[in-house]
């Protein structure tokens, strides 16, 4: 086996890279990585300069692959080691550059060692060649972040460090309809639900649901002012371009945006991915302020689309504890990382398990905090 590394996914057929790629997820498929580069919101002036790993036999064919970045900074990744870095380089250290092993600016656990239906020694074999990469290039690191639970025990057993965050996610239990779901919350969150939904229809916004060809190109290169608009509210660095936002026109058909008219003018809005059983919300946008507005797009829209084309769970994205109140219950996500220098691997290893008891601390206290109707001990 032979491990390539591929200066752009374009250089890599998207029928041989998406044979790889678990049906389920649309985000490391070769359209989403592509669109991402040609758009120029991953590349090198942003800081991402992939470096694409490829696994291929003697006679070329691929065996497994990885989305791999070499970065010079620790933005747009979600899971944070900054500090890492910065102690790193008070000790008089080089953090960076260090290879990132992600799908850049999405924070959606999922497959990042892509190899279906390989068999055990080939993804050992591309494991171990991203380690050779990592040594032979003399990065600090090497970072495998919102991977699943069986990738980051596997990367584990290689000498990676594992770390657990927590997202919040919402699981249909076979609900008839929104009314069926609001049924299971506590009367206090069934009425703030009730309080918030009824605001938002009584300011005259209409909020509409759309997907496939009713997500039209004008719509999609609108939502660039949103994205920037809340990147500004927050203080972020706004890395996906106006071109990205025009090019998921050709992955519409796992497009729904949930959009907010005023009068027939869009005000803001709610872009999803929707594959398999799951809908990813991902971005969300606004150049005016509604009350409960971005609850009504972001979480009841979704929650609503989901019973009705009966969708096992919507992932709601990083942070936020006010998603818990509205249902979206805690889930662990996974990452792992490799260290080269011996004393900041020591390091992030205490850290971490420390960390991990925090975390694990901090999932019990969240879970008690859900507003599901709790059955009554027989």
């Amino acid at each position: 086996m032979r491990l390539r590394l591929l200066e752009g996914i374009e250089t890599v057929e998207a029928a041989a890279w998406d044979a790889l790629v678990p049906a389920d997820d649309p985000f490391v498929r070769h359209a989403f990585l592509s669109l991402l580069e040609r758009s120029g919101s991953a590349a090198p002036r942003t800081g991402w300069q992939p470096l694409h790993a490829l696994l291929e036999d003697a006679s070329g064919r691929a065996l497994a692959a990885a989305p791999l970045y070499a970065k010079s900074h620790s933005w747009g990744e979600y899971v944070f080691d900054h500090g890492w870095a910065e102690a790193y380089e008070r000790a008089g250290g080089s953090y960076y550059p260090k290879l990132q092993l992600a799908v850049p600016f999405t924070p959606v656990p999922g497959p990042r060692l892509l190899a279906r239906g390989a068999p055990a020694p080939v993804v050992d074999g591309l494991v171990e060649g991203l380690l050779e990469i990592a040594r032979k290039t003399r990065v600090s690191s090497l970072h495998v972040t919102f991977c699943g639970r069986d990738e980051a025990a596997l990367l584990a057993s290689h000498g990676f460090l594992e770390r657990r965050g927590v997202q919040y996610h919402w699981h249909n239990r076979g609900y008839r309809d929104f009314q069926d779901f609001l049924d299971a919350l506590r009367s206090s969150k069934k009425k703030m639900i009730r309080k918030e939904r009824e605001a938002v229809r009584g300011s005259g916004i209409e909020v509409q649901a759309l997907s496939g060809d009713a997500v039209t190109p004008g719509l999609l290169a609108g939502f660039h002012e949103f994205y920037l608009a809340t990147i500004d509210k927050r203080w972020g660095n706004a890395y996906l371009t106006a071109a990205f936002f025009e090019g998921l026109w050709a992955m519409r058909e796992h497009l729904v945006y949930v959009v907010a008219r005023e009068r027939g003018r869009v005000v803001a809005g709610a872009l999803n991915l929707l594959s398999g059983g799951t809908l990813y919300g991902r971005l969300w946008g606004s150049t005016e302020e509604h009350r409960f507005l971005h609850f009504e797009c972001c979480y009841y829209a979704a929650i609503e689309l989901a019973i009705a084309r009966n969708l096992a769970r919507v992932e709601a994205g990083a942070q936020g504890q006010h998603k818990l109140q509205r249902g979206y219950e805690p889930v662990l996500t996974h990452s792992t990382h490799w260290i080269a220098d011996p004393g900041l691997g020591r390091a992030v290893a205490r850290f971490l398990s420390q960390e991990r008891r925090h975390m694990e601390l901090q999932l019990a206290e969240l879970r008690a905090l859900l507003p599901y109707r709790r059955e009554e001990p027989a």
